[in-house]
């Protein structure tokens, strides 16, 4: 059977895994979000070119950058829920960690306890016996 200290330590390693699961998600919505902005400075550029052949697709262009800019600020909410979501995680995880230290403690506590009440009791057998 399992001590308490080692399920906890498996559930620290789950919960230490999960937090990396949020830290890569939120660096895939960090790299959107820089994709989605150069996106929109190349489509600022091409609004602002001289070029004739832009000109004639700046309506499209300025539909486009509305696009980009809702696109970017859904992200930005996306990129704050992965941020709380890994400050959540990290919290639970250490939580976690120091339950397991806890009960580690309380384990080699009870383990030398143990110990100590052999020895006596092994003394006080041999004391018995040599009595007899």
């Amino acid at each position: 059977m399992k001590s308490r200290s080692d399920k906890l330590k498996r559930l620290v390693t789950v919960q230490r895994h999960l937090e990396q699961m949020a830290e890569i998600d939120l660096a895939v919505t960090t790299q959107q979000r820089q994709e989605v902005a150069e996106t929109m400075d190349a489509v600022a550029g091409a609004i602002s070119s001289l070029n004739p052949v832009h000109r004639n697709f700046s309506g499209i262009y300025a539909a486009q950058i509305g696009k980009l800019r809702h696109k970017d600020t859904m992200l930005a909410g996306v990129q704050q829920m992965h941020e709380m979501r890994i400050v959540r995680e990290r919290a639970k995880g250490d939580r976690l960690e120091e339950r397991m230290q806890e009960a580690r403690l309380l384990e080699e506590r009870e383990a030398e306890d143990n110990a100590i009440h052999d020895l006596i009791d092994q003394h006080v057998a041999r004391r018995d016996a040599g009595d007899l």
